[in-house]
């Protein structure tokens, strides 16, 4: 079987090298966008997909867009039986997703339908969702809307980052994918179609969002701290400087008189820094204040004793 594999991130290369991995098919192509200027010195820097192809030895083709017919042209010169698309970054318009027999896989990381859309692994997070998944889907012109080949559930834990779980659940795409791709080609697994009642779309994901509203409870505070990691973090200012919270545990049972953002000394045997928030206090094991390096909540405050009883804002 003839593949042709699309992709950009660090973990949609690991897929890639898994697929390499395994005898799946014939692996001809690997699509993923040019290079770009990235990072503060502004060096050019290949995708890490383009960096796995490399190491792989595979071909690899950097359109800027499918909006050329010459560029889809040269999709179709390469007879790929299945396309295979992880976190490609753009929709596939219809002309290309009709050029494989077996059509263009898709690995969207939440239980289809639910979560469809930019954001699907930090909305998760943020809900307070006990349980997220992987869904294999085959692509239509729409965005996460066509049928699911197969899925499976993953469990979010109490400590689970955006970071943590996004690799987790595509180490398990992976595996989903080698697992599906034989059994779909040799029509053994049905595609069903997404009950669009239960449909849920996410949004990209801003600056903004990551500012820390401290009226929330901690525990709902502290969940945003981890689906916000790493972009945009939880954050909030002190005397005209961004403090952005690193690490973070919480504590609802404690009450307090002062306003929601107070920052209090921890009496807890951690001589830290706690922020009241609607509910309880947010425990600050880890900061970093604007131009300075992380730093735990102790030493911040053996470093900067004025924040003690200053309202964060």
């Amino acid at each position: 079987m003839r593949i042709v594999f699309m992709g950009t991130p660090q973990y949609s290369a690991d897929v890639l090298q898994t697929l390499a991995s395994h005898n799946v098919g014939d692996i001809v192509a690997v699509v993923t966008p040019p290079d770009r200027r990235r990072g503060r010195g502004r060096a050019i820097e290949a995708s890490p997909v383009k960096q796995a192809a490399d190491q792989l030895g595979l071909p690899i083709f950097q359109p800027e867009s499918f909006r050329d017919e010459q560029v889809i042209n040269s999709v179709r010169t390469l007879l790929p039986d299945m396309l295979i698309v992880v976190a490609y970054g753009l929709i596939l318009p219809k002309a290309v997703l009709d050029i494989p027999k077996y059509g263009c896989l898709n690995l969207h990381p939440s239980l289809l339908p639910k979560y469809r859309g930019p954001s699907p692994v930090v909305s998760s997070i943020r809900a307070g969702d006990e349980v997220t998944g992987i869904s294999l889907m085959l692509l239509d012109p729409g965005m996460d809307t066509g049928p699911v080949i197969s899925q499976q559930v993953i469990e979010i834990t109490s400590s689970d980052t955006a970071i943590t779980l996004t690799k987790r659940l595509f180490t398990h795409g992976a595996d989903l994918l080698i697992n599906s791709i034989g059994p779909w080609a040799s029509q053994n697994i049905t595609a069903q179609p997404q009950n669009e009642s239960e449909a849920t779309i996410t949004q990209k994901i801003i600056r903004e969002d990551g500012l820390a509203d401290w009226t929330l409870p901690s525990s709902v505070l502290d969940r945003y701290r981890r689906a916000f990691t790493p972009w945009p973090g939880l954050y909030s200012h002190w005397e005209g400087k961004l403090i952005k919270v690193l690490d973070t545990s919480f504590d609802e049972s404690v009450e307090t008189t002062k306003p929601p953002g107070s920052v209090l000394r921890l009496s807890n045997g951690k001589q830290g820094i706690g922020v009241t928030s609607g509910t309880g206090v947010l425990e600050i094991n880890l900061l970093q204040l604007e131009g300075k390096s992380p730093i735990t909540g102790a030493d911040f405050l053996k470093g900067y004793p004025s924040i003690e009883n200053a309202v964060l804002q």
